[in-house]
């Protein structure tokens, strides 16, 4: 036999469902804070995973590319793979127009997207052609890439996360789904 429930009791089971339709609520009202963004325009590569569509900031989402300044190992030389993941980047768009599409934004305000130059995905051809990482998407193009030995692949290399830790850079978590959802939450609620 059941014992009833306490006053107190069910008072938290209708704080707890007031709490959860309030909660829904926020969220449905800040959810245009978080539309899909279609960019189009005039490319300027930044470096290997970044570049500026008009006014438009985009980071290359899942992919990590070399810091610009970032030096690499092939041959028993250093050698300034940063600028060479920029350049690869920028041969790719400047092929067609580019046109890129995402949702999130990064900490320092930059769109987080899957760009295009014609049907070339660019995300995907950085990491193909070995001048990125799989940085939570793309990891069949890394391992292809690596096997292959090309770009970053043809040496020795620190992950581009590594090296800025190293150098005083900010971290950022991968553009896997825990980054995105954690990300969705920061942009939904107006956290920095």
């Amino acid at each position: 036999m059941r014992r009833p429930r306490g006053a107190f009791r069910k008072f938290l089971d209708y704080l707890l469902g007031f709490a959860i339709l309030a909660l829904l609520a926020v969220i449905a009202a800040r959810y245009d804070r978080v539309d899909t963004r279609q960019v189009a325009g005039a490319v300027t590569v930044n470096d290997g995973d970044s570049l500026t569509l008009g006014a438009v900031r985009i980071r290359l989402v899942g992919i990590d590319a070399p810091e610009y300044d970032q030096r690499c190992q092939r041959n028993g030389a250093d050698y300034a793979c940063g600028r060479e993941a920029r350049k690869a980047l920028a041969d790719l768009a400047a092929a067609d127009g580019v046109s890129c599409e995402g949702w999130e934004t990064d900490r320092y305000g930059r769109l987080l997207a899957v760009c295009k130059a014609g049907s070339v995905d660019l995300n995907r051809r950085q990491v193909e052609q070995g001048w990125a990482v799989a940085y939570g998407d793309y990891f069949d193009a890394e391992h292809a890439a690596r096997d292959a030995k090309r770009g970053l692949w043809a040496g020795t290399f620190d992950r581009p996360r590594d090296w800025r830790d190293m150098h005083g850079g900010l971290a950022e978590s991968e553009h896997d789904v825990f980054g995105a959802a954690a990300n969705w939450l920061r942009q939904l609620f107006g956290f920095s």
